[in-house]
């Protein structure tokens, strides 16, 4: 019986996921009734791990859809930041010449931008926030590391191209295995009735053979009493 499980060199996604085999003639992967049951049992092992993978690639997917929005967030705080920084500098680097220019200098300085910050789901507080030229950004594990601006802005834009990319091969891959597992349920379903078949063929086999030997029978027992 050849082997239904994916080979090692079987053909497979971007992300290595393989493809299922494919039933076009029973035959290839049953010779006997004898091993209907086992081929069928290898395939629903093989459907229950695309399901799995299915499962796994939905949270992962879920997941990515709410990372995404942090994020775009976060790049465009960034940029608010950026903006702000840039205009104290150039209030900094120009400041009047004129006699009362300190009091007009300082009224040019941006205002510290007033904002509000969660401390838990339901509380918040209001900060003033003075331009700056770094931030702070949450990496995971309870790590927090200070940036430039710059480099936070392109450490945010990379990770957020990085995650639209990864909810694309999510939604590929969701759809894949699902292609998939409905290639194997068709397998199923046509190994199943190459079954049913046999079985009926076997039946009128049978029927007709006893009916041929009930007949040669009676005409035997005719000619005997003739």
């Amino acid at each position: 019986m050849p082997d239904q499980e994916p080979s090692p060199d079987a053909a497979t996604n971007p992300r290595g996921i393989p493809y299922a085999p494919f039933v076009d003639k029973v035959e290839d992967y049953v010779s006997s009734r004898a091993e209907v049951e086992g081929t069928l049992k290898r395939f629903q092992e093989m459907i229950s791990k695309y399901q799995f993978m299915e499962v796994n690639t939905q949270r992962r997917l879920a997941g990515l859809k709410e990372k995404i929005p942090d994020i775009r967030k976060t790049v465009e705080m960034v940029r608010f930041l950026q903006t702000r920084s840039k205009k104290a500098r150039r209030s900094k680097d120009n400041p009047s010449q004129e006699e009362e220019g300190s009091d007009e200098d300082e009224n040019e300085q941006p205002e510290p931008t007033e904002t509000t910050f969660e401390l838990n789901d339901t509380l918040y507080a209001k900060a003033h926030v003075p331009p700056t030229e770094e931030v702070y950004l949450w990496l995971g594990a309870n790590v927090m590391l200070s940036y430039p601006l710059p480099d936070a802005l392109a450490l945010l834009t990379t990770k957020l191209a990085t995650a639209h990319q990864n909810r694309s091969n999510a939604e590929e891959d969701l759809d894949f295995l699902r292609e998939q597992i409905t290639t194997l349920e068709v397998a199923l379903a046509r190994v199943y009735n190459w079954e049913v078949t046999q079985k009926r063929r076997e039946k009128e086999g049978a029927g007709g053979k006893g009916g041929k030997e009930a007949d040669e029978e009676k005409t035997g027992g005719d000619g005997n009493g003739s």
